[in-house]
């Protein structure tokens, strides 16, 4: 799929202490912001009264405002808060193909709420402690699905508030209530992002679509963008055994290619453990990613269960930190 271009903008009215700029005044989740909207990012109302300093309407690109149930434009778009707490963004409620399922996301967020994946969700908190970006600013998580390694990210910045954008109804449920300074909103991350220019401190790519050209344009000076993508040894040990899709050799270059004059890379991690999984678990694995629509669940279940338990399986990925093309300010730290 092609890499769509950004939407044309009109940020002009917003000043250089703005959203995304060095003041306080209008920086998502600033204690000055909290005080000129008079709320509490403690509360749900108080979070999108924050969030709204910058996410901007989908259909014409004015500010938002925070209803009872919904968001509103000046011009009468109206966005519904759904009962579990995310914002639908995508017009009439559309969903993109290949949205995670019920079950998808269900599987996900029992292997992910065993700790499995626990050195990578440190390793992101870690990582984005050690930039040089305010305690206070705003997480933007692209293709969150329910939210786990954005909850984790923002509690290694404490004063900071995250936007999770995702396309599966499912997935969000979990993410509006992943962390009490995390909103969420429905979106296809292929298309441009309804947040404004230069609003994010840090963008969260984790095994998912890469829209290197929205990164960019939402990043302020001096923002980074973490990306998690796994490596060929992966799940090495259910991959052919349960028709688990492969992984692109080819997927670093194609990483590459996403961010290619919008991102120099500024540091390399990998991480490589192995876990000790029952029969059950591995199906939760099997079943969160693409694989599912692959196997079916009946067969699924007897390929588990020829391999016996426990079952001993490589978790292998790397995590990288990118800074904007260009920009003077480095994310800061160095290489451990």
């Amino acid at each position: 799929m092609s890499e769509p271009s950004a939407a044309p903008h009109n940020d002009a009215h917003v000043s250089a202490a703005g959203v995304g700029g060095r003041g306080d005044a209008a920086r998502p989740g600033s204690a000055a912001h909290h005080a000129a909207r008079g709320s509490s990012p403690g509360t749900r109302q108080g979070l999108w009264e924050t969030l709204t300093s910058a996410v901007r309407c989908p259909v014409c690109r004015a500010e938002l405002e925070v209803g009872e149930r919904s968001l509103r434009c000046p011009r009468r778009h109206t966005f519904d808060m759904a009962r579990q707490g995310y914002v639908s963004l995508l017009a009439g409620g559309r969903r993109t193909v290949n949205a995670d399922t019920a079950a998808m996301v269900q599987a996900r967020a029992d292997f992910l709420g065993a700790g499995h994946y626990a050195p990578l969700t440190d390793a992101l908190g870690r990582l984005a402690a050690s930039l040089r970006a305010p305690g206070d600013g705003l997480v933007l998580d692209a293709g969150a699905g329910t939210g786990h390694y954005l909850a984790a990210v923002l509690e290694a910045l404490p004063g900071a508030v995250g936007l999770a954008l995702d396309a599966s109804p499912y997935a969000l449920r979990r993410a509006a209530r992943a962390h009490p300074r995390a909103g969420a909103a429905s979106w296809d991350v292929w298309q441009p992002f309804p947040v404004r220019d230069g609003c994010a401190d840090v963008v969260l790519n984790v095994f998912a679509p890469r829209n290197g050209g929205e990164f960019h344009r939402v990043l302020r000076p001096g923002g980074a963008l973490l990306v998690v993508t796994p490596t060929r040894r992966h799940l090495r040990e259910l991959r052919e055994r349960l028709g688990l899709l492969d992984v692109d050799p080819e997927k670093e270059a194609r990483l590459e290619r996403a961010l290619s004059g919008f991102f120099v890379r500024e540091r390399a991690e990998s991480l490589e453990y192995t876990v000790s999984l029952s029969a059950r678990e591995v199906e939760n694995l099997a079943s969160m990613g693409p694989a599912a629509r692959h196997v079916e669940p009946r067969e699924l279940i007897a390929r588990v269960a020829a391999l016996g338990e426990p079952v001993e399986v490589t978790v292998s990925v790397d995590v990288f930190v990118y800074v904007a093309a260009g920009r003077t300010e480095p994310a800061g730290g160095t290489d451990e």
